[in-house]
């Protein structure tokens, strides 16, 4: 005679909790919101920032990002969406902290005018810190195409290492394009901001 057996449940996917507001000295990191639709457009809607992404349609207008910013809702998801705001408040870029595949993935574009300032490095520093302050155990992906020299700079200066090449498809390129794939553990993280 055999037992039953009760099937597992499945083990839950992790999750950060609310996307927190994060203030650093030039920034604040704060969920999105609905209004930031224009502004998200309007620097989207820049090939010198869009085709830098990899998900990211060009042309990218008003409905994009209401399509977007419905779906990633408000804070409820177990991803982090930051909006990158300066102090009027008017979003400026993203921070992102994804599960996708079982990995967590940083993410992250600025509009062009804010470009050369230091303001990214800024942002994704506070923003990998308090996502290492939840998921102290946890790797971090990131990467970058192989033509975006300034992104691999800022992974570089966050202690991410390199972990492969190869080709990842660009949806505003509609092409395949070389990809730089990197690597972030907690403690090469804290090594890098000590030097």
């Amino acid at each position: 005679m055999t037992a039953l057996q009760k099937p597992r449940p499945a083990a839950a996917a992790p999750s950060l909790g609310p996307c927190p507001v994060i203030e650093t000295p030039h920034l604040t990191l704060r969920p999105h919101r609905l209004a930031d639709a224009d502004a998200m457009a309007q620097s989207l809607n820049d090939w010198q920032v869009t085709r830098m992404l990899s998900r990211v349609p060009m042309p990218y207008d008003r409905q994009d990002a209401c399509d977007w910013l419905n779906r990633t809702g408000a804070g409820v998801a177990r991803d982090w969406h930051l909006a990158i705001t300066a102090g009027d408040d008017v979003h400026i870029g993203m921070v992102a902290l994804e599960l996708r595949h079982g990995q967590w993935h940083l993410g992250y574009w600025l509009n062009r005018f804010y470009w050369g300032k230091g303001l990214m490095s800024e942002a994704t520093a506070a923003a990998v810190d308090r996502f290492f302050r939840r998921m102290p155990e946890a790797d971090l992906y990131s990467g970058a195409f192989a033509d975006n020299g300034a992104s691999l700079k800022i992974q570089d200066k966050l202690g991410f290492t390199l972990t492969r090449c190869a080709d990842l498809y660009s949806l505003s390129r509609n092409a395949m394009a070389p990809h730089i794939e990197t690597r972030l553990t907690q403690d090469a993280f804290q090594r890098a901001r000590s030097l």
